[in-house]
């Protein structure tokens, strides 16, 4: 029976269609569906109380309000379980979407990994999405990082938390937001980056392609996909009104109003500005790439890293890995993605992952 493609949102060139191929839905949001289900999937196996030991976190969360332009943002402060106090924190950048504070808890393991290390990790839940105010699709780049620098000054005057000791994690579209705000803050010491991209407009290039050769797509698939793209260009490059769009859009299943005042206040974003100011601060960036990653072009993203942050970068290709780190078998087959998910979900990453996550936050 076919199955639904679902392309990364941030990128103007993303396409939906239905062919034979398996389903993908890229990035954390998957999970933050198939969790849930997993529960129930673990019920009907008699597996619940493995599922219990696989979810056993050494983390301990607290959920917190955090004041920011949009009003208040849901967020969760996970603290290492065992650990002398103060500790140093990990601001978390969300790649695309509507993303929960913990994204649907993808996040776990990676707080897990960090609080090893001796660091506390930050989150919230996007404008908009949970018990926060706003709408995330209001934002730019700029909003967005904002909001981060909000959160780590509100973070920094909790008692319990190092002010010397903050990084920032970012993830995707977090490219276009982590390397601004850490290029402008001294108290910001160290970066994660995962899966970041460069260029909005060539990144949604690269996606559209990679899906559709992935999908087998006919010539006339591609053509067709192709068109669509160039003529979103083609409006956002004119500033196209809402109204127009729909009026000339070739799309057949056009974005919604918020999705395209998204892109058209985001469309032009590019990273190259902002890690060029990173590097003069010349503080450690940790970047993690998947090598079967289809939304990023990882080339280029580790040749502009490479070339403007110099010795203080160091990077990690993951073989066997897609856009999220998670594992290319597991991605690939919905119903074996699920039970990972609900009885070992550490296991979703692709080896050495959160390994490196914790290495690399030890030595901060």
């Amino acid at each position: 029976m076919p199955r639904l493609i679902v392309g990364v949102l941030n990128f103007p060139d993303t396409i939906r269609y239905t062919t034979t191929v398996s389903r993908r839905i890229v990035w954390f949001r998957r999970w933050s569906v198939l969790v849930p289900a997993a529960t129930v999937l673990a019920l009907v196996l008699g597996v619940g109380a493995v599922a219990v030991v696989g979810n056993d976190f050494a983390i301990r969360t607290e959920t917190v309000t955090i004041p920011a332009a949009s009003g208040e943002l849901d967020g969760v402060l996970a603290w290492p379980d065992v650990t002398a106090r103060p500790v140093g924190v990990v601001v978390f950048v969300h790649g695309d979407g509507p993303i929960d504070a913990t994204s649907g808890g993808f996040y776990l393991p990676i707080w897990e990994s960090l609080a090893q290390a001796g660091y506390a990790s930050l989150s919230w839940s996007k404008p908009g999405v949970g018990g926060s105010t706003g709408n995330w699709l209001a934002q730019s780049m700029a909003d967005r990082a904002r909001e981060v620098e909000a959160a780590i000054d509100w973070v920094a005057a909790r008692p319990g938390i190092d002010p010397a000791r903050i990084g920032l994690w970012g993830a995707s579209q977090a490219g276009w937001v982590a390397p601004a705000v850490a290029a402008g803050r001294e108290d910001v010491t160290f970066v994660i980056m995962v899966s970041p991209a460069i260029n909005w407009l060539r990144q949604g290039r690269y996606n559209l392609l990679a899906e559709l050769e992935a999908a087998h797509a006919s010539n006339e698939e591609r053509e067709r996909a192709v068109a669509v793209g160039d003529d979103r260009r083609r409006l956002l490059a004119e500033n196209a009104s809402y109204q127009r769009y729909r009026a000339e859009t070739i799309d057949p299943k056009p974005m919604s109003e918020d999705r395209w005042a998204f892109a058209r206040t985001n469309y032009r974003a590019d990273a190259t500005a902002d890690l060029q100011a990173l590097r003069h601060r010349g503080i450690p960036v940790l970047l993690l790439l998947g090598e079967e990653d289809r939304n990023v072009d990882i080339d280029e993203t580790e040749a502009a890293y490479r070339t403007t942050l110099g010795p203080s970068l160091t990077v990690r290709r993951f073989p066997n890995a897609r856009h999220s780190l998670v594992r290319t078998a597991v991605e690939d087959h919905d119903w074996w993605g699920v039970t990972v998910a609900v009885l070992t979900p550490r296991r979703l990453f692709v080896p050495g992952c959160l390994n490196a996550h914790r290495n690399f936050a030890d030595r901060q």
